[in-house]
């Protein structure tokens, strides 16, 4: 739409006045904006997350969105069957799709499930052992993220964080801070835990918002989209209004072997599918995000906000029910 309107006043351009003119600078500089803020995710970029070697015990995550309306099980079983994940992650899952993708269980027997009827549920499937596995409510008591220590053959360790923050809703007056707040409360979490992690989820965010960079920055993890491409995951059924909504972030413990948005499957999301390498030996060859003078403020007050108004979404939730 920019560029359209860009065109326009360019085409008009003679007739122009001087507030015109003013528009048009002013539409370039918003267009060279965005143009800085998505080249980082198109193939002419450099690679935040390296290449592979050929050493790194590897491994498959696979992320989706089901869309909990969505009553094409058996599709989203054939994504399973076909990309071969060694960790599964599920988001928007009732108890329908709960009891639909039984037939996983016996190839997945490390499992953690939270399925809820408001679009918040959350399925965690594992070939790989899990330790310490749990379901936190961070800002919103009816808002989970899953949380486990994922152990792999060597004996290594990694903690896997999948989240699913409520997303803005302007038509109902639903704006990001409870969003905000979570993915931050994860960010200055991993910050202060330096361990092996992976977040992995759909954030709600594009890659390149203010809040993603603020939550990369805080957290030091890498964006293996960044010199990929987009992969853009949402909405599969408009071809040309598609952004990337799911995401899976880690730790410079970890290198890319392959990145896949896999073909659609009933749901208003596409699933990703990454293969990543486990090599720390390795690790501060990789460039990580690193805070500004200002982010743990900013941060602070980011979540100071979403608590405020989780507690007075409640609070109003108490008054309606009375």
């Amino acid at each position: 739409l920019g560029l359209l309107v860009l065109g326009g006043l360019i085409w008009l351009g003679p007739g122009l006045e001087t507030t015109g003119r003013v528009l048009t600078a002013l539409l370039v500089l918003a267009l060279g904006l965005q143009v800085y803020r998505i080249f980082p995710y198109t193939v002419l970029a450099p690679r935040e997350v390296l290449d592979a070697g050929p050493s790194g015990e590897r491994f498959r995550l696979m992320e989706a969105n089901v869309l909990m309306t969505n009553r094409n099980a058996e599709a989203l079983l054939e994504r399973v069957r076909e990309a071969d994940p060694d960790l599964l992650l599920l988001v928007e899952t009732d108890a329908w799709w709960q009891e639909a993708l039984r037939p996983l269980e016996d190839a997945y027997p490390y499992r953690l499930a939270r399925p809820q009827d408001n679009t918040y549920g959350m399925l965690l499937y594992s070939r790989l052992p899990l330790e310490n596995a749990e379901v936190r409510f961070l800002i919103e008591d009816d808002v989970p993220s899953m949380w486990a220590d994922v152990g792999l053959p060597s004996g290594a360790r990694f903690e896997l964080i999948g989240v699913h923050p409520r997303p803005p809703r302007p038509d109902i007056g639903q704006d990001a801070t409870k969003r905000d707040a979570e993915l931050l409360v994860v960010a200055r979490h991993v910050a202060e835990r330096a361990r092996p992690t992976i977040v992995a989820g759909d954030l709600n965010d594009v890659a390149w918002s203010h809040t993603t960079r603020l939550f990369q920055r805080l957290s030091g993890l890498l964006d293996p989209r960044k010199g990929r491409g987009m992969y853009n995951t949402f909405h599969a059924g408009h071809v040309f209004l598609r952004w990337p909504l799911d995401h899976v972030f880690f730790s410079d413990h970890f290198r890319v072997v392959s990145l896949r948005r896999l073909p659609a499957f009933g749901s208003d999301h596409f699933a990703m599918l990454v293969e990543l390498s486990y090599e720390p030996q390795g690790r501060h060859v990789q460039e990580t995000p690193t805070p500004e003078h200002d982010d743990a403020e900013e941060a602070r007050e980011k979540i100071e906000e979403g608590q405020e108004a989780a507690r007075d979404t409640t609070e109003e939730e108490k008054r309606r029910d009375r």
